[in-house]
């Protein structure tokens, strides 16, 4: 538990996150629009919850803001968000706060409910609601059906997120795996994905 809250409290890892979404997005921009109009910066602000990163990048806006992107051609304007490792959808905790605090929820007592509570802010409701969008919601997402093939032994769905955790973080302080499994959720990030 403590593990996650210092994580979510090191404005260095929001560093890292933060350049590894400015690479997504720079991709995103080279790619262009699928009309072959220019894509010109329509980032928007965010306030997400659950942790701390002022400092990052300079300041807390330039972490919590999402890389996003509108066509310039006339007639098209079509938005282009680019996936992310720091929002999971529209969701306003940071997606590594829904992810971890998930995978730890099996095993949550009453006095770990206090600490994430007192810690993250993330209530009862919110697991509730969390814990069905992996169980139901995430199993039906067209991402998952294609994904979930690239996994022998195949991922125990009765355990997600844990399970993925597992697989790409095999020691609690894997960073490294940690940023590779938000990489690897970073589809459904965009709104046409998350459904």
């Amino acid at each position: 538990m403590r593990q996650i809250s210092s994580l979510v409290q090191d404005p260095a890892f929001f560093e890292v996150l933060l350049r590894y979404d400015q690479d997504l997005a720079a991709k995103t921009r080279e790619a262009g629009c699928p009309c072959g109009g220019p894509l010109h910066q329509a980032h928007y602000d965010r306030k997400p919850r659950g942790g701390a990163c002022a400092g990052a990048a300079g300041s807390a806006t330039a972490t919590s803001r999402r890389l996003s992107y509108c066509c310039g051609r006339d007639g098209c304007r079509r938005r282009r968000t680019p996936p992310s490792v720091r929002f999971l959808g529209r969701r306003v905790y940071w997606s590594v706060v829904v992810v971890l605090v998930m995978a730890l929820e099996i095993w949550v007592t009453e006095r770990r409910y206090r600490f994430i509570k007192a810690t993250l802010g993330v209530g009862r409701q919110t697991l509730a609601r969390w814990r069905q969008w992996w169980r139901e919601a995430f199993t039906k997402t067209q991402f998952w059906h294609l994904a979930r093939a690239a996994f022998m032994p195949p991922v125990e769905v009765t355990r997600l997120p844990a399970s993925l955790v597992e697989r790409f973080c095999p020691r609690a302080d894997d960073r490294d795996g940690l940023i590779a499994l938000l990489a690897f959720l970073g589809p459904l990030t965009t709104l046409s994905a998350s459904g």
